[in-house]
């Protein structure tokens, strides 16, 4: 089973065109059929290795803390990087969503980039970008809250009542285009790659595809990954300032 099965953890297998979301365990949930998906799995992998890098960090961190060096101060470095992005873009009530912005940045970027291991990246499935979506909404509606209130429901009736519908349409957009943009960029690269191992196999055996890897799983993954962040930052920020 794990000799079928494994192969179904990348994008494409062979010289078969594959870049669907398989089905591997079924499982029994109160009396209907659910499935332990290639997504689950590398989606745990990707979980996985962030632990381990973060264990790794910590463990440096707590080792040099006199005199930092070498992985100490790259985390440190990227941390620096990190709070001064968040702030530039938040302002003043940039502190408490600098640990949120910095874990689902480290997330969707590993996630992205899985596919240079040979994984299926859990990205290119829309029900991870949409629950990654989900969770800013949720980030967002509770800042506005905070911050304002129950001004936050009458202002939807701004600037006439009459544009109430058109005012909640555009509040649950918001999770839509996030989720679609990031699902979208990253399906389009996993098809594209399944789509040139599978239709020109002997090119793929030379390695001509490695600057494809470079551009769709690094360098968009890369640019996909800051602009989820950036987006979700302006939209949290925009409601707080409001």
């Amino acid at each position: 089973m794990g000799m079928i099965q494994a192969p179904m953890l990348a994008a494409a297998s062979g010289s078969d065109v594959d870049f669907m979301v398989h089905g591997l365990i079924p499982l029994n949930f109160f009396g209907h059929k659910v499935w332990i998906t290639t997504t689950h799995v590398t989606t745990l992998i990707v979980m996985l290795f962030i632990m381990v890098l973060a264990l790794i960090a910590r463990r440096s961190i707590m080792k040099d803390y006199e005199k930092p060096s070498g992985l100490a101060n790259a985390v440190e470095l990227v941390v620096e990087m990190l709070d001064k992005l968040v702030k530039s873009t938040m302002g003043k009530h940039w502190k408490p969503f600098a640990n949120y912005i910095g874990s689902i940045m480290f997330f969707i970027f590993i996630a992205n980039t899985s596919g240079l291991f040979g994984l299926r990246a859990p990205t290119a499935d829309y029900g991870t970008t949409l629950s990654l979506a989900l969770i800013t909404f949720v980030m967002i509606q509770y800042s506005a809250f905070k911050t304002r209130k129950f001004r936050m429901f009458t202002d939807l009736f701004q600037p006439i009542p009459v544009l109430f519908p058109v005012n909640v349409i555009g509040e649950f957009a918001t999770p839509v285009s996030l989720s679609l943009r990031l699902f979208g960029n990253i399906m389009a690269g996993t098809i594209m790659l399944s789509l040139w191992y599978g239709l020109l196999p002997i090119f793929a055996k030379l390695g001509l595809p490695a600057f494809l890897h470079v551009y769709f799983d690094l360098f968009s993954g890369a640019i996909q990954t800051f602009v989820f962040a950036m987006l979700t930052m302006t939209f949290i920020a925009d409601k707080r300032n409001v």
